[in-house]
């Protein structure tokens, strides 16, 4: 089975008129739209395969990493030997950099070609992985809204829609206390920091998170490689911590476990090679004994991946991340959508559903 084309899909939905929630999840006041990119690989097979890129800025250049760089090199190419075609890419490319846009582009078309292999397979991407049950657990990922009335109105919101463990992007306490108290002592509360302290500053900030009772406190140093003073932070702090998003190779993931950097770790099949690098971190992670919480902060193939993956490899304990965004519309329509703080893990070839057609009517730009 030849790989004959593959064409980038740029989308940008909005947020629903007067939404409360037009913020990004690192700080940015008034973001308009949700920017993404989905990859379709077509086959001589008649199969066609969707991944996804992690988007907003960053789809221009994960546009043009695959246009220009990735796909002249898949085209004529077997699509069943996904992970030598991978490496192969990897190889190839690795002068440009190991992350990034570049790493989000090889992610979107690693997942597409999975996701054929599911189709012609007949079979959902998870069985091909290994098994798993119908549903999984998730959280409720919220955006940035600093303002404490705000952030108490979100959470109400998700909780009244069924989820017990949400996800802030707060940075300040005020609003991170805000939570907690609308959320009371039995809602589970991790926070995402994004990357922005020294570990001197993390150690002052610990002190006074301690009374939240965060069920994981996320990414809070710079750099965020910096994977010896996660380790410090977490045994002088009491807090759990996770980290993983901004991890791109094996190589690192092992140097991050090995350090006992983190409590929950979280690749990102968008960000750092697809379904081929993320399969390889569950066990990874298990001897270390660490769970795997995916990193899912996008609403297309990309979010299948980490359902469809976690579901295969995924520990009692492992979540997959919701975005709880207001958006005009979604990539899936109505087709995927959580129920009381469980996701339904689809049961179709492959990923188990395509993008809406009109979605990509509506909301496609080049």
């Amino acid at each position: 089975m030849i790989i004959t084309g593959i064409e980038t899909v740029p989308l940008r939905i909005p947020f629903k008129p007067c939404s409360k929630s037009a913020s990004s999840a690192w700080g940015d006041s008034n973001l308009p739209a949700a920017d993404a990119l989905l990859v379709k690989v077509a086959t001589d097979h008649g199969l066609v395969g969707w991944g996804e890129a992690f988007g907003f800025r960053a789809v221009a250049s994960a546009t043009l990493a695959v246009d220009q760089l990735i796909a002249p090199l898949c085209i004529g190419k077997d699509a069943t030997r996904i992970e030598p075609l991978m490496l192969d890419v990897q190889k190839r490319l690795h002068v440009f950099g190991r992350g990034g846009a570049l790493a989000f582009a090889i992610s979107a078309v690693d997942i597409a070609l999975w996701d054929i292999a599911g189709k012609a397979a007949n079979a959902p991407l998870c069985r091909l992985l290994g098994g798993g049950g119908p549903e999984l657990d998730c959280y409720a990922s919220l955006v940035r809204y600093s303002e404490p009335s705000l952030v108490r109105a979100a959470v109400r919101q998700a909780i009244d829609a069924g989820f017990r463990t949400l996800k802030l992007h707060e940075i300040e306490l005020a609003a991170i206390r805000a939570a907690r108290e609308e959320a009371g002592p039995d809602i589970e509360l991790t926070l995402d920091v994004n990357c922005p302290w020294t570990l001197y500053e993390a150690r002052q900030m610990t002190e006074e998170l301690k009374a939240v009772d965060l069920k994981w406190l996320e990414e809070p140093l710079w750099p965020p490689e910096n994977f010896d003073g996660l380790t410090a932070l977490r045994k002088t702090s009491g807090l759990p911590i996770a980290a993983g998003e901004n991890v791109y190779t094996l190589m690192d993931f092992e140097r991050l476990l090995a350090a006992g950097a983190v409590d929950f770790v979280q690749p990102s099949p968008a960000k750092m090679g697809g379904i081929s690098e993320l399969r390889r971190i569950f066990p990874l992670a298990t001897l270390h004994n660490v769970p795997v919480m995916p990193h899912s902060f996008y609403d297309g193939p990309g979010l299948l991946a980490a359902i469809h993956t976690t579901a295969a490899l995924g520990t009692a304990d492992s979540m997959v991340e919701w975005r709880w965004f207001d958006l005009e519309a979604t990539i899936y329509g109505d087709a995927l959508s959580p129920k009381g703080g469980r996701i339904s893990v689809p049961a179709g070839p492959g990923l188990g559903i395509d993008p809406d057609p009109d979605a990509i009517r509506i909301y496609g730009w080049k």
